[in-house]
């Protein structure tokens, strides 16, 4: 989920994972934006959900590639959020950001899910964009990497 919040806030998705990732010097762990995509796709929420299991170097990888492009999307992310206490004044913001939030699940979710469906209804999916937001914006910090870490083995 966190990497599609930030695929809603990058257009570029992708691109800027596999850019993250050969800046990170994980080129070993990813050596083309395929691979990428097929850890994605380990989500059983999407539609072209794959079994896989995801090795730990690779768990670890895809930690740090959140975390360094959520440090990059931080002034976007904290905008976003600031426009949802705000709604009179900054609703364009928000309202943009959630409705390409639903394309994005829409186009590769599984829309048949239970969970799925959860997610296009407009309450509950406020509550897991802010609660996806404010994750991503406390792993910006110097141990950012540990703390996001510890969220998802919690999670």
């Amino acid at each position: 989920m966190l990497l599609l919040i930030l695929d809603t806030i990058d257009l570029n998705g992708i691109q800027s994972l596999y850019a993250l990732s050969n800046r990170l010097n994980l080129n070993h762990v990813f050596p083309n934006k395929v691979t990428i995509w097929k850890l994605r796709n380990n989500n059983p929420l999407r539609k072209s959900y794959v079994n896989n299991n995801i090795k730990p170097e690779e768990f670890d990888a895809l930690i740090k590639i959140t975390v360094e492009m959520s440090r990059y999307l931080y002034p976007y992310i904290r905008e976003i959020l600031k426009s949802k206490e705000d709604l009179e004044k900054n609703s364009v913001i928000w309202n943009d950001f959630s409705k390409r939030f639903i394309e994005l699940i829409k186009e590769r979710f599984n829309l048949d899910s239970i969970r799925v469906k959860k997610l296009l209804n407009q309450t509950k999916n406020d509550e897991i964009i802010i609660r996806s937001l404010l994750t991503l914006s406390l792993c910006i910090s110097n141990k950012g990497y540990q703390k996001l870490k510890n969220i998802l083995y919690v999670f």
